[in-house]
């Protein structure tokens, strides 16, 4: 069945069903047509091929498991990506205001921060990307 005859069906039951609350009929003349238009929809429905529609929801699923696995592997790179750049800004003026302030231990110490910092950046990056 084709989409735009699933879509006419539909938009016809809703029709006859918004149709029969507004006519002036009888609750029980309306449950009669009623019953009568499900059972059409019922038999509608059982037109569609199954194994299709199936295939089509699956994979309409997986576009978007995959779509959502993506976007949150970019954000989480773009987030660590950003929060390496400030660190590593911090370590390197943590760096230079001991090299500019401090005594050479002062020095030593903030430069060996700054390097363990760049390292664990890029290991943080790399992670990701796998």
């Amino acid at each position: 069945m084709s989409k735009n005859k699933g879509k006419f069906i539909l938009g016809a039951a809703i029709g006859a069903a918004i149709g029969m609350l507004f006519a002036p009929k009888s609750g029980k003349e309306n449950r009669k047509i009623v019953k009568a238009k499900l059972d059409e929809l019922i038999e509608s429905v059982k037109d569609l091929d199954k194994e299709d529609l199936k295939n089509k929801f699956n994979q309409k699923i997986d576009d978007i498991k995959k779509e959502l696995e993506d976007l949150d592997k970019e954000k989480a790179v773009k987030i660590v990506q950003e929060k390496t750049k400030e660190l590593g800004k911090k370590a390197e003026d943590l760096y230079k205001l001991a090299k500019e302030k401090g005594t050479p231990v002062l020095e030593k110490t903030a430069k060996s921060v700054l390097e363990k910092v760049n390292e664990l950046t890029k290991n943080a990056i790399k992670k990701l990307d796998k």
